[in-house]
């Protein structure tokens, strides 16, 4: 990837990532290795949704959080875990996909 094409990525993600702080009411973020596809930014509001973004490699999501100024967390740990809010829809697909429970269809 190209200097310039990086730097449109981490541009891009960044606004994405500070639209959704914005919408939320701030947000902390944790960025996980997805592999060979890059790296994916776990987003959490202050308000307990969640979201994330997929970056091309772990460094462009780094620099697209740093320049989003959102609070990086190491891991998806028990603190940023416990700012997530889960609803009806959470715990209905969480039941589905149990050993036994009824399929996600």
């Amino acid at each position: 990837m190209s200097e310039k094409s990086e730097a449109r990525r981490v541009g891009r993600l960044g606004r994405q990532a500070r639209a959704f702080a914005h919408r939320h009411g701030g947000a902390d973020a944790c960025v996980e290795y997805l592999g060979r596809r890059g790296a994916r930014l776990v987003l959490v509001g202050k308000d307990g949704q969640w979201g994330d973004l997929v970056a091309p490699t772990y460094a462009v999501a780094e620099a697209a959080a740093a320049s989003a100024e959102l609070t990086v967390h190491e891991e998806f740990g028990g603190e940023l875990a416990a700012q997530v809010g889960t609803g009806p829809y959470e715990w209905r697909r969480m039941a589905g996909i149990q050993i036994g429970g009824r399929p996600n269809t």
